[in-house]
């Protein structure tokens, strides 16, 4: 399941891509598949560890196309080991709500990009994300969990502060924003909730065979509870500084 629409976002063969904060990598995959010269670089050392026997698993099966390279990396988002302007393409998906210098990690993102490179960034949407909140401490209170809720412009704003210039969004998974509620209502780590076992059913079975009455379904509602905002920038070719004395 991707968050990043990638025909909004599209990579070119070759492209040297580096997923921050990759998870089990999802989004990692569809890049090497697609070509890319990937990084997926996350703090959690096990997660990195199976990223890594996937992009072998990948390279065996023939997945990725020729000239395709993958790496995993277990590292720091505030302390990226890249030199400066090392990177075509930056994605940060779901991750930045978990990290308290949130200005501190664009600054580092927005170091390794090259000028006229291109960033996704990816966050819970404002409003499915409060009623989580609100329907439950735990969601949130948990060690590594949720610290902020963003608001649209005030992602937007962040990203400008740090020298991009956004030029897209969209909101993503508006299916998912139901689940999380019944889990927050339920219990977070209650999964034997009937209701909450049913809807991840209709999950699964929607993501494996991808019937065309809940892809419509998700487009029409993604405006509406769309579970993720996602926003794409580029980094201009001049200066921050001159980017921000020609944007007032």
């Amino acid at each position: 399941m991707l968050t990043v629409d990638f025909s909004r976002f599209p990579l070119a063969a070759g492209d040297r891509v580096l997923d921050l904060g990759c998870g089990a990598g999802r989004h990692a995959f569809e890049c090497y598949r697609r070509g890319a010269q990937v990084v997926a670089l996350d703090q959690n050392g096990e997660e990195i560890r199976e990223v890594a026997k996937w992009f072998a698993a990948m390279k065996e099966a023939g997945e990725a196309p020729a000239g395709a390279t993958a790496t995993a990396v277990e590292g720091d988002a505030l302390n990226l080991p890249f030199p400066d302007a090392s990177f075509d393409v930056v994605i940060i998906s779901e991750v930045m709500e978990h990290i308290p210098d949130d200005k501190g990690v664009l600054a580092e993102m927005v170091r390794v990009l090259k000028p006229g490179g291109r960033i996704a960034v990816t966050v819970p949407r404002y409003g499915p994300e409060k009623i989580c909140w609100a329907l439950s401490d735990a969601y949130h209170e948990v060690e590594g969990g949720h610290i902020r809720i963003y608001k649209a412009d005030e992602l937007l704003g962040k990203m400008r502060e740090a020298g991009l210039k956004p030029y897209g969004t969209h909101h993503a998974h508006a299916l998912h924003s139901p689940y999380w509620w019944l889990k927050c209502a339920f219990g977070v780590d209650n999964d034997k909730a009937l209701p909450v076992r049913a809807y991840h059913k209709l999950l699964v079975w929607d993501i494996m065979k991808k019937p065309a009455a809940t892809r419509i379904a998700e487009q029409l509602l993604n405006p509406v509870v769309g579970k993720s905002f996602v926003a794409y920038a580029t980094k201009p070719h001049l200066p921050a500084s001159a980017v921000a004395a020609a944007a007032k």
